[in-house]
């Protein structure tokens, strides 16, 4: 009787546990670059599959400059929208950030601003500051994304249904009013979520457009020699669906590009996951003198 009694506690114990809503960053120890992910080729694939990209909504993947963190966005289903941050140290990543969304976050080239449209927090010993202003002349506009080059160039969109791309530049130590990017980005619809490289050699943005694969596509434009910028470069059918894929960017050591695609059905979201891909892609668009 008392084995039988034994046993019984021991298959309780057991169903609980095989039962409890585990998360994989729970159960794995993450080492090496990237999350401990192995580098994908010129094909996107998901991004730390069952660990990042799962069965809950994920967007806005971001790696800080360095390396050593990681920002997205996730939703579990019917709960609040939260900002989720891996942080990698001592050989090893461990989740450091899980709170409520203030905005789409984008870490400044020297790493120590975050940027959360027309608001930002400060890098302080103790981790990030609370969040404030960017100031009156940014507080108008219902930004999404802000980035900013290492001439501290902003570039940042309108969250309205057509989509406009401002840009506002840092001269002589002061802040310029911001002024609209040219047609070849403000063309189409929901346009959005724009990306500055570094040495500003070009942009990366999303919009709804004619010449698309169905939904929102991921759009280029390269800087020219005498400063203009280029056509609009639809990023091709490896990157572009009939789903909605947006929220491009590059991580700071140049060699991936990361974005989100979002799967639609009957008017509601299905599926929404980070992918990444060889920055390869980038060059291989650019076109040939």
């Amino acid at each position: 009787m008392k084995q039988f009694s034994i046993q019984i506690i021991l298959l309780i114990f057991i169903l609980t546990m095989s039962n409890r809503n585990y998360g994989q960053d729970e159960l794995s120890v993450l080492e090496g670059p990237y999350l401990g992910q192995q580098p994908p080729g010129l094909i996107p694939k998901l991004f730390a599959p069952g660990i990042i990209s799962t069965e809950n909504l994920e967007i806005e993947g971001v790696f800080a400059p360095g390396m050593n963190e990681f920002y997205f966005t996730r939703q579990v289903r019917g709960n609040e929208v939260k900002t989720h941050a891996f942080q990698y140290e001592d050989g090893v990543w461990k989740k450091f950030m899980d709170e409520p969304r203030s905005g789409e976050v984008f870490i400044s080239t020297d790493g120590n601003t975050m940027y959360l449209g027309n608001k930002y927090r400060e890098r302080t010993a103790s981790g990030w500051s609370e969040v404030k202003s960017l100031g009156p002349i940014f507080e108008e506009f219902p930004i999404m994304r802000l980035t900013a080059s290492e001439d501290d160039t902003y570039i940042f969109d309108e969250r309205d249904e057509i989509g406009t791309i401002r840009y506002s530049r840092l001269i002589d130590g002061k802040r310029e009013e911001s002024k609209v990017l040219n047609n070849e980005f403000n063309t189409g619809k929901q346009t959005g979520h724009p990306y500055i490289s570094p040495d500003e050699s070009y942009i990366i943005w999303d919009s709804i457009r004619e010449d698309g694969y169905g939904n929102a596509d991921l759009y280029i434009s390269f800087r020219q020699e005498d400063h203009s910028w280029g056509l609009a470069i639809n990023m091709g059918e490896d990157i572009n669906t009939e789903h909605e894929d947006r929220y491009g960017s590059v991580t700071s050591d140049g060699k991936y590009f990361f974005f989100h695609r979002i799967e639609w059905q009957e008017g509601k979201i299905e599926k929404a996951n980070i992918y990444w891909v060889d920055a390869q892609i980038i060059e291989d668009i650019s076109p040939k003198p």
